[in-house]
């Protein structure tokens, strides 16, 4: 048996939160031009992503609609690596793809678990 076990509820309580976190900071970065960013226009690509990414990365960060919010999530970073990763290179490490990849399995995982533990929407 695994002794870390008993603290998987906070592991993965912690695991959202942080991701959620993160992604909103991304999204204030195209939304705001905060955070070390530049603001887009709202009616482009980047412009819908940042809302995205701050919506979804807020509702996924407290809990709330997480199924749905982490899919979007997934789908948004998914959709990102292939048209603006990939074409630079065939392996993230290359393309510096690796953050577009570890969002997408991250909110896919999450999408899969919902909210869990510390969250709004049970």
């Amino acid at each position: 048996m695994n002794p870390l076990k008993r603290f998987e509820p906070t592991a993965y309580a912690l695991l959202r939160i942080a991701a959620g976190f993160l992604f909103v900071c991304h999204g204030l970065q195209k939304l705001l031009g905060v955070l070390g960013g530049h603001r887009v226009a709202l009616a482009s690509m980047p412009g819908a992503a940042s809302i995205i990414e701050t919506v979804g990365g807020l509702l996924v960060a407290i809990g709330l609609f997480t199924s749905p919010a982490a899919f979007i999530c997934s789908g948004e970073m998914a959709f990102a690596y292939f048209m603006v990763h990939q074409p630079r290179g065939t392996f993230p490490i290359q393309n510096a793809g690796e953050p577009a990849v570890l969002f997408c399995f991250i909110f896919l995982f999450i999408a899969t678990r919902g909210g869990g533990f510390l969250s709004v929407g049970k």
